[in-house]
């Protein structure tokens, strides 16, 4: 095997983490958490690493790491960043130092919670690092069972039947996926003689003799299970259960980054194996994409749930996503990348702050609270700019990608004659967020304060150190995102002009 690259420590470190704290005894609590955190914090430091030694002129992989483990059938272990997952490593990096950091007061079982979120984090990289269909497939799954036992055993009371459920709905699209994959390894074997998994070969080689019948077929089968992790509607309906029962962490780490994972599906293996199948049916994800978004957020404003408020905005959030990819056009897909990671801070963030207040008050009914910000005014300030930042303010993250979404969608070829609609339709779904954002902040926060919250302690150093590089990131994207556009120009260009021409970046 050739030297690791550094994406192959990142996959082990935190797997060599979750095997040592199985190896502790149960009563060493205190090692076990620091153990999960400085594993974690030690991932970020990896991935911060590869950050600085990113080129972003490069459109191709980079730091790749190549291992034939199984030549026989064509399996290789595969691994590298471009401009494309670049920003998602970054944001899983980020995101599972901060849930483990809220996980502190995890008391039940802590050793196998923390076990299982570090396996987590080596499944979620892996799908953003693979460049092997089999080895993506073998991440996608390794995500499931870690996140349903989160889900299952320290979740709410209806835990077991949102565990149930995320499970069934996510394998049964992962089902329709594994059944695509083994049609193209079969197709690819009378061109190679052993069969590949190389989804580069085969946007070069295979994807130009498929009828676009087949095309056809093999993307709704690859959709089917990415639309289900996106959400898209109308197979949402998974998701408000599992943000709801799952514990703060789980619900964090499912929409800062199990969504984005079928986002990044769509991008990476349907527009570049199927170019055909991705022109035709443009139009039709553009339109269950604004369906997303104006019914999520319609959703949302219903909720009396802080938690199922911002489980509801994400699917209207992710709808955004959805709407700039479907544009196929350098614009449009750029800043649904970005708007991936938006969501990610955003609303991971308002994950955090729910789960924050519910460890004070017990309650998540905006119809028990109110006046908060007489008890709670650091709260309260964090609250409305996180709140702001999911509502697309100008000045915070989320603005930048939903604006340049709305922009890249209405100049969008793949999606005439509709797009101007579209456009107007999703623009609209921003008006609706504003108003489901700021009726909950005055719900939480304006009004009386009840006599049972007056004592209610503000937030403590390690809840601000949680929530401090979220609110770096969202300023910063806000004000000057050309860094993050820049590292993923060169690969965002190549990769949409394969659409015509079946080649990827992968290669």
């Amino acid at each position: 095997m050739a030297d690791f690259s550094i994406l192959t420590w990142m996959l082990l470190l935190p797997l060599g983490g979750a095997l040592l704290i199985l190896g502790l005894p149960r009563d060493r609590v205190g090692a076990i958490r620091w153990i999960a955190l400085g594993t974690s914090v030690g991932v970020l430091a990896l991935a911060l690493g590869l950050l600085l030694g990113f080129d972003p002129a490069q459109p191709g992989p980079q730091f790749v790491h190549h291992w034939n483990w199984a030549p026989s059938i064509g399996a290789a272990y595969r691994v590298g960043v471009d401009g494309i997952s670049l920003w998602l490593v970054l944001l899983t990096a980020l995101i599972f130092p901060l849930a483990l950091a809220a996980s502190w007061t995890i008391e039940d079982r802590v050793k196998e919670y923390m076990a299982l979120m570090l396996l987590l984090e080596t499944g979620v990289l892996g799908v953003f690092l693979a460049l092997d269909l089999l080895l993506f497939y073998i991440f996608w799954e390794f995500t499931l069972v870690p996140m349903t036992l989160l889900i299952g055993i320290w979740g709410g009371p209806r835990r077991v039947y949102a565990a149930v459920k995320f499970f069934l709905y996510t394998m049964a699209g992962s089902v329709f996926m594994l059944v695509a994959i083994v049609a193209l390894w079969l197709l690819s074997r009378p061109l190679t003689g052993t069969g590949t998994f190389d989804p580069a070969w085969m946007a070069a080689h295979l994807s130009p003799l498929l009828s676009q019948e087949a095309q056809r077929w093999l993307f709704l089968a690859f959709g089917l299970a990415f639309a289900i992790k996106v959400p898209m509607w109308p197979l949402h309906s998974w998701l408000p259960d599992a943000h709801v029962e799952a514990p703060t962490a789980g619900s964090v780490i499912l929409a800062a980054l199990l969504l984005k994972m079928g986002a990044y599906g769509f991008l990476r293996f349907n527009f570049s194996l199927f170019p055909t199948a991705a022109q035709e049916l443009a139009l039709p994800l553009a339109i269950l994409a604004v369906v997303a978004i104006l019914y999520g957020a319609l959703a949302s404003y219903a909720q009396d749930d802080f938690k199922r408020l911002v489980a509801f905005s994400s699917v209207s959030h992710m709808g955004f996503v959805m709407l700039g990819l479907s544009a196929m056009n350098p614009l449009g897909v750029q800043a649904a990348l970005l708007q991936m990671v938006n969501h990610g801070l955003s609303t991971g963030g308002l994950f955090l702050l729910v789960g924050m207040l519910y460890e004070r008050t017990h309650t998540r009914d905006f119809r028990e609270l109110g006046g908060l910000w007489k008890a709670l005014p650091v709260y309260g300030g964090i609250l409305i700019v996180v709140g702001l930042s999911s509502m697309g303010l100008p000045g915070l993250n989320g603005f930048v990608g939903e604006f340049l979404v709305l922009l890249g969608a209405f100049g969008s070829a793949a999606l005439r004659p509709a797009a101007h609609g579209l456009t107007a339709l999703a623009a609209f779904g921003v008006v609706l967020a504003a108003v489901y954002i700021l009726t909950m902040i005055l719900r939480v926060l304006h009004g009386p304060l009840p006599e049972r919250w007056r004592g209610l302690p503000d937030l403590n150093g390690r809840e601000l150190a949680i929530m401090a590089p979220l609110l770096v990131l969202i300023l910063l994207i806000g004000l000057y995102p050309l860094p993050f556009f820049a590292a993923m120009q060169a690969s965002v260009q190549y990769g949409l002009a394969a659409v015509a021409q079946p080649i990827w970046a992968l290669r």
